[in-house]
């Protein structure tokens, strides 16, 4: 029988909700670089043939209950345009730095991309192209969107640009469901903005939506999975809802004892109904529908390959430094890291400002944890190939009491997260953390 929460591995004592781990290291961990180093010493010595693109736009019409990301609501257009003339000028600053950069993917995120009108939206994709080099249409590119925003002629310019996949943040089909969660939206707007979507012709959909939101049941959240469905979309992500310190739901919310199983007998329930319905699991999160067109396997690989990212909330990473700016999630502080940021000249985007050093040691913990949070896993000869280490034995500590405890599956090819892994990868992953960068989190006064 698969582990309830209340008979939690022993490599993850507690919730399995323990956090969701879409980089290593989260940015709680980094810290100012003093004396900030040149971007060209940063990037000097790196392998710069097939790097990723990031560009950042921390705005949205709201804020969602359940979000903590770097973003702020209501830019006035003057802002928007203060913004995207600084990030003009970080462009500017990292190409010099870095003028051998080439890119194999890019995407674009937020906060929501689609918050700026058809025009700025333009603009941030000339910055991209004819500063950066970035080769939109051979090329594969994301970009997130809202309800709200996903109009005809923001659309227009995505698909123009060569925009592969968009992303849209439904969360619930139910308006009752949405407003629990702190998002008040209606379904009709929702709609809309999927047919607008589907009739831009995007090669790939990707449809979010949250389980465990207050008031859900099996069979709302089976109801609001079929609504999804019947666009057939090409993704499919299912996030369990998190209630965090600093956000809307972080203020009002009381977590019931039951939670965790109700989150976990959610998820599975999902699993199982898009498994039945043709969709192929990815990860704990993403699935995908069997026989989508798949973007082209550019070389790509983020165990591997550097990021360059643009705009304030960005991160960016070499194989030995990840930097960004400084981060918080009030929206106080928000507010004044971008003030900061558009008032930035050219030559202190040379530098980088907040990082995180990975030593030997972090680069291979970062490097499992990439690889095996995946539902394909760790590939032992690739690791092999580029530490010259066995990732067994560089983790034997970690990875018995997940394998003894049936969260994992080695084998002489591939060590790999079982189907109770799979479902316990927020607790999995964060125990997976070095003390070191656990303590730096730990260490973080939340803002």
């Amino acid at each position: 029988m698969a582990p309830t929460a209340a008979e939690a591995p022993s490599v993850a004592v507690g919730s399995p909700y323990t956090g969701y781990v879409y980089s290593y290291p989260h940015k709680t961990a980094y810290r100012p670089l003093e004396p900030a180093p040149a971007l060209r010493e940063v990037w000097a010595g790196q392998d710069l043939s097939a790097l990723f693109l990031y560009l950042h736009i921390p705005f949205c019409e709201m804020r969602c209950g359940f979000c903590n990301l770097f973003t702020r609501t209501g830019a006035p257009q003057e802002l928007v345009a203060r913004y995207l003339d600084a990030l003009e000028r970080q462009a500017h600053a990292v190409r010099e730095a870095v003028p051998d950069a080439r890119f194999a993917v890019g995407a674009i995120g937020g906060g929501t991309p689609t918050y700026l009108e058809a025009a700025e939206l333009t603009r941030m994709f000339r910055i991209a192209a004819e500063v950066m080099g970035a080769e939109f249409g051979s090329m594969p590119l994301s970009v997130e969107t809202s309800p709200a925003t996903a109009t005809p002629d923001r659309l227009a310019v995505l698909a123009a640009h060569g925009t592969t996949r968009v992303s849209i943040g439904v969360q619930s089909f139910l308006d009752a469901e949405a407003r629990a969660a702190g998002r008040p939206q209606k379904r009709a707007e929702v709609e809309a903005a999927l047919t607008a979507i589907r009739e831009a012709a995007f090669p790939t959909l990707n449809i979010d939506l949250i389980y465990g939101i207050d008031g859900q049941t099996h069979a709302s959240w089976l109801a609001s999975l079929d609504a999804a469905l019947a666009w057939r979309p090409e993704e499919i992500y299912l996030y369990p809802l998190y209630v965090r310190p600093l956000t809307g739901l972080g203020r009002r919310a009381v977590s019931r004892a039951d939670w965790d199983d109700d989150r976990l007998a959610l998820y599975r329930a999902g699993r199982d109904h898009l498994r039945a319905t043709g969709y192929e699991q990815v990860s704990m999160r993403m699935f995908r529908r069997a026989g989508a067109p798949a973007d082209v396997d550019t070389g790509y690989r983020c165990q591997r390959d550097g990021m360059v990212g643009l705009g304030c909330g960005a991160r960016s990473y070499t194989s030995e430094l990840h930097y960004s700016f400084d981060y918080a999630v009030n929206v106080g502080e928000v507010r004044g890291i971008i003030d900061e940021y558009v008032a930035l000249d050219r030559d202190a985007f040379s530098r980088a400002r907040f990082g995180y050093r990975l030593d030997a040691a972090e680069q291979r913990r970062r490097y499992l944890l990439t690889s095996l949070l995946q539902a394909d896993g760790l590939d032992v000869a690739e690791y092999r190939a580029r530490f010259a280490s066995d990732a067994v034995a560089d983790f034997a500590r970690e990875l018995e009491p997940l394998a003894d405890g049936g969260l994992l599956s080695v084998d002489a090819e591939r060590v790999v997260l079982t189907e109770d892994g799979l479902a316990w990868s927020d607790a999995i992953g964060p125990a997976l953390f070095s003390s070191a960068t656990a303590a730096l989190m730990d260490g973080y006064r939340a803002r």
